[in-house]
């Protein structure tokens, strides 16, 4: 599957957060949908378009681990990656159990990021070299 086919969905009540996620991925050549919310987010995915999920933790309103769970309700397939600043043994449980695929701590170095969403979005059994 191209990069290009994906579609990243950034996840993050910080206006700068999405903002610098969004400038990263469509400078990588990829679709991103930015919500500042995840009720906005819930509301409007559409879970068979292929990509992945970058989720932030700690939301007001509905939080990232609340947003997993509800995926999981859903039977969602795409994989999600939990960027936070709350780096604790617990978070990192807590969002596992869930299904969370990774997790990144912010602040995000770029390569980082971009080589985490090419793993985690390749096809099981592929290789990119």
């Amino acid at each position: 599957m191209s990069e290009a086919a994906l579609t990243i969905h950034v996840v993050d009540d910080d206006d700068d957060v999405r903002s610098a996620f969004n400038r990263l991925l469509r400078s990588a050549g990829l679709d991103v949908r930015a919500y500042e919310s995840a009720q906005n987010f819930l509301d409007e995915v559409d879970s068979t378009v292929p990509g992945c999920i970058l989720l932030d933790v700690t939301m007001p309103g509905i939080t990232g681990p609340e947003v997993l769970a509800q995926l999981r309700d859903r039977n969602s397939s795409l994989p999600v990656i939990v960027v936070s600043a709350r780096d604790t043994e617990a978070t990192h449980s807590l969002v596992r159990a869930l299904g969370a695929k990774m997790f990144l701590r912010k602040p995000v170095d770029d390569q980082a990021l971009l080589d985490a969403i090419r793993w985690i979005t390749q096809p099981r059994g592929s290789s990119s070299r």
